[in-house]
């Protein structure tokens, strides 16, 4: 089985004194709108940033996903949208811990986005900001490629989905929701590696098995990290009484951080259950080598009455009788053979190799 190339990754990503000064400038920008409302969806993909300042004051529930990072850009609808300067420092940022900051006209969440890379076998993360304000939800993500929001839009597309009777909020729900699930696909396919790690060490237990199992511990230990702040965000939205946020969609919230505790105990499972691999690699690693021990040890016995007669008879002294025999030669060799054959037989019948 070939073994897969692993990846680096940086041990601290993230440097506060760095700020948006840290951050690449997207050379493409995506802009689309949802507008789930009465049971019709409207969905566009704009040309300019300024096409979505006209949903700031709809009575309809709009959702403004920006895909790709352009600070101008950010600026520019954040400024219009009255969000703060701090808000907007931390969506400019990159590699920031989860967090969340309440004002009375917005809510703002800035989580991690995450997907498992097959080719290298990393935990790759992304940096979403979430912002919800009356009827507007803006989202903020880093990648055009890929996002894990695809599952609302189908809800959102389908026409029969919660979203269209509730406000900002339950879509504000639904893209966390989507978030968390991502988790969950992380998670289960790191699971899926780490059965083939299991299997690779009671097939061939070599340093290379020894460094997956070490490369996914620290795999582990990043996503435990980056998914442990998101609990204490989820925990703060249901105790917020912020007026954004109705009664009716705390409940959902409930079923979120039901869902990122047992993420968060799947990950420790997975901690313990690697801890386990290590040892079972260490007890397999010494069977093997108690089995060419005990090989070698076998080996060394069969040779030594061999060698014993060997080292007397040639030791050419005058005075010894047996060295003008004149078979004495092939009768040494009989006696050779005899006890090699003895000590094999003793040794299989006591079930030593």
């Amino acid at each position: 089985m070939n073994i897969p190339i692993f990846k680096q990754s940086p041990v601290i990503s993230y440097n506060p004194i760095a700020g948006e000064t840290a951050r690449k400038e997207s050379p493409y920008t995506r802009i689309t709108v949802f507008s789930p409302t009465n049971g019709n969806c409207t969905e566009k993909i704009l040309d300019k940033i300024e096409e979505a300042y006209a949903y700031r004051d709809l009575d309809a529930v709009s959702w403004i996903n920006i895909d790709g990072i352009n600070r101008k850009e950010v600026r520019n609808i954040c400024n219009y949208f009255q969000v703060h300067q701090l808000v907007i420092d931390d969506i400019l940022s990159v590699g920031q811990r989860a967090k969340m900051d309440e004002m009375n006209n917005m809510i703002f969440c800035l989580m991690p986005m995450l997907f498992f890379n097959k080719e290298f076998n990393t935990i790759e993360k992304e940096q979403v900001s979430l912002l919800l304000i009356k009827n507007v939800v803006l989202s903020f993500q880093d990648e055009v490629s890929r996002d894990a929001f695809d599952p609302v839009r189908e809800k959102i597309r389908s026409g029969q989905s919660r979203l269209y009777n509730s406000g900002a909020d339950a879509l504000f729900n639904a893209l966390l929701d989507a978030l968390v699930d991502q988790y969950y696909t992380v998670i289960e396919t790191f699971g899926l590696k780490m059965e083939e790690v299991e299997d690779l060490i009671m097939k061939s237990p070599n340093n290379k098995t020894l460094m997956r199992i070490n490369y996914f511990r620290r795999e582990l230990g990043s996503f435990r990290r980056t998914i442990s702040p998101v609990r204490e965000i989820i925990n703060n939205l249901l105790k917020s009484d912020n007026a954004l946020i109705q009664k009716k969609t705390k409940n959902y919230f409930k079923d979120i951080y039901d869902h990122i505790l047992q993420a968060n105990e799947t990950a420790d499972s997975y901690r313990d259950l690697l801890m386990n691999l290590q040892e079972l690699y260490m007890n397999q690693a010494n069977l093997k080598m108690n089995e060419v021990m005990k090989v070698l040890a076998v080996v060394m016995a069969l040779f030594a009455p061999p060698t014993l007669i060997a080292g007397i008879y040639g030791m050419n002294f005058t005075n010894m009788p047996e060295l003008h025999t004149h078979n004495g030669y092939f009768i040494t060799l009989g006696i050779m053979f005899f006890i090699f054959l003895e000590m094999i037989l003793f040794f299989r019948k006591r079930g030593w190799f």
